[in-house]
């Protein structure tokens, strides 16, 4: 194919996955923001006023970037996961399998329309975090690569669980026993400096860890590990994934029959 008809392909997967969930933004873009928002008033106004500070800032400002990093990696695998194995229930997926349309293009359209509601949501959530708290751009760079790059990792693993998915319920375990746990467990509401010793060590081997740090520091210039650090680990997850979903792809699992 030419670069045209490539460029074409792609563009026309991505705005397809744009008009599907804002076609259904009170399914896809209302839900997000009334959660975060009961979020900022629980975790932050009511609890937050008695832990006091953390990190040297308010728990307010503390939770913010944690909050939103939570938004964009959840609505950037659920968009993917979603769509695609609707694709595959509804067979349609059969149309893009016998294109000439590479697999990377097809990777890369449900990657970035992924990316596009997560961040979206990024949007959303951080404009409504401006109600509850004052927030101070610490490095905006830092800040642009790591929400970039996070949702995109998570769209590339929405895609893979699409493609291993089976049946409707396959599409949930994931975000409910993996996702959520390790988000929870990611420094979202707390310093990892707070946990003894040795629960500091098993926190280094959550992936989200490194996301949520991140985006912090380039918000508040404070995180619980090296911010490089960080970005080379998302790096490294989304090569991983991407070569896993690609050769996935490849072999038809979960599609061919």
């Amino acid at each position: 194919m030419s670069a045209h008809a490539l460029f074409t392909a792609y563009i026309t997967i991505v705005l397809r996955e744009i008009r599907r969930f804002t076609r259904i933004w009170p399914q896809t873009l209302l839900p997000p923001a009334v959660t975060m928002t009961l979020y900022f008033i629980i975790f932050g106004n009511l609890i937050g006023s008695r832990i006091g500070e953390m990190g040297g800032f308010d728990y307010m400002s503390f939770i913010v970037p944690g909050l939103i990093m939570m938004a964009v990696i959840t609505s950037s695998y659920a968009n993917v996961v979603s769509s695609f194995f609707s694709m595959k229930f509804q067979r349609s997926v059969e149309e893009l399998l016998v294109s000439p349309v590479p697999n990377w293009i097809i990777l890369a359209g449900y990657v970035t329309g992924g990316m596009a509601r997560g961040l979206g949501i990024g949007v959303i959530v951080t404009l409504l975090s401006l109600a509850f708290t004052r927030l101070q751009i610490h490095n905006l760079p830092m800040v642009v690569v790591t929400v970039f790059l996070t949702s995109a990792l998570f769209s590339v693993g929405g895609f893979i669980n699409a493609l291993l998915a089976t049946k409707f319920d396959d599409v949930s375990i994931v975000p409910t026993f993996v996702l959520t746990p390790l988000t929870y467990l990611g420094g979202v509401f707390y310093s990892i400096d707070l946990l003894p010793e040795f629960w500091q060590g098993v926190s280094m081997i959550n992936p989200i860890l490194y996301m949520v740090n991140g985006f912090r520091f380039g918000i508040l210039g404070v995180s619980d590990v090296n911010p490089f650090v960080s970005l080379g680990m998302i790096l490294s997850f989304i090569a991983v994934l991407s070569f896993i979903a690609l050769k996935l792809l490849a072999r038809g699992k979960g599609i061919r029959h």
